[in-house]
């Protein structure tokens, strides 16, 4: 009889079966929204999934980065059991995984996480593998819904989190960003990695972009102009918002001081094809910044044997051994 940690060792062992990639037996757009880690994906897909649910689609959101805090916004703040903690549990019990176990719903938006391993005890991109496959099990392609929405971490490059790009489990990807290098970076990548799977074959394009924190200072539109898509929405650096989030509210509601910018973005993220985005080499993406922000005017200066050493350098003679011809 196997203890626990034996066990986790020999699941851990385990090769998941391939993902399906069959398609969906109902008409759904599933749309998979990537964002560097605190863009506000999380936040900004909440209050999108909620105005969609009010304007009376069928919306399933599933939670895909770690953290598992995709939902917390939703829920009030509680966190709900994910998909591999109730996974493991439930198969050390022998018993199987219910859909009563792992999705929960609000106002009409119903909603789970993946989930992921605990710090230095395995690899998410793996444990998004295991998600979806259980998911499978539970009739995912059988489900009834108009869309269903996929947080995915954009800053964690492994390949569970690049599925639905690599093998066209959605048909469109959504970027979040702001107006900052790092998060559009992160963006850059990701159409990068849309544009590498479309050279291949894929059919994955990229929607347009979500801008958060939106400060008027006009990077991240520049970005989105400069790779070919469209500003789905810019959400504004205001303190309301940003008060509102932290404690957990939804501002995505009908008729809300927020709500026509979220009734803006359902309507644009229904009707926004996929494009194939034409991404930014490194220099490009500095380009949309002042050189006093990003240092890109810098000149890099090679080092020398004599700067590592702190001190002179002479080289030493060869001992190759060269013959004379003969």
């Amino acid at each position: 009889m196997l203890d626990h940690h034996e066990a986790l060792r020999h699941e851990a062992g385990i090769e998941p079966d391939p993902v399906p990639t069959g398609e969906p037996t109902k008409t759904t757009q599933i749309i998979a929204i990537y964002g560097k880690g605190g863009s506000g994906k999380s936040f900004a897909l909440a209050n999108l999934s909620y105005m969609m649910a009010q304007q009376g689609k069928r919306v399933l959101l599933i939670g895909c980065d770690p953290k598992s805090d995709t939902t917390s916004l939703l829920f009030g703040g509680k966190s709900t059991p994910t998909i591999i903690e109730t996974s493991a549990a439930k198969k050390l019990a022998g018993d199987e995984v219910r859909i009563e176990d792992v999705c929960f719903q609000r106002d009409g938006v119903f909603a789970m996480e993946l989930g992921g391993p605990e710090v230095g005890r395995g690899c998410g991109g793996r444990g998004i593998i295991h998600g979806f496959e259980t998911l499978e099990k539970l009739g995912f392609h059988e489900w009834g819904f108009d869309y269903v929405l996929l947080d995915f971490l954009g800053d964690v490059v492994c390949g569970g989190f690049g599925l639905p790009i690599a093998r066209d489990m959605c048909q469109k990807v959504i970027v979040v960003g702001s107006n900052d290098l790092q998060s559009l970076y992160v963006a850059n990548n990701v159409c990068k990695a849309v544009e590498y799977f479309r050279k291949l074959g894929g059919n994955v394009g990229v929607a347009g972009m979500i801008i958060n924190k939106d400060d008027g200072t006009g990077e991240a539109h520049a970005f989105a102009e400069a790779v070919g898509i469209p500003v789905l929405t810019a959400i504004p650096a205001n303190e309301d918002i940003r008060k509102k989030s932290a404690n957990y509210q939804i501002i995505g509601m009908p008729g809300g001081q927020w709500g026509s910018l979220f009734e803006e973005l359902a309507t644009n993220v229904a009707a926004a094809p996929p494009l194939r985005p034409a991404p930014l080499d490194q220099d490009g993406l500095l380009g949309l910044f002042s050189a006093d922000v990003t240092g890109a005017d810098f000149t890099l200066r090679p080092a020398t044997q004599a700067d590592m050493r702190g001190g002179d350098f002479v080289p030493k003679p060869s001992l190759e051994v060269i013959y004379d011809a003969i």
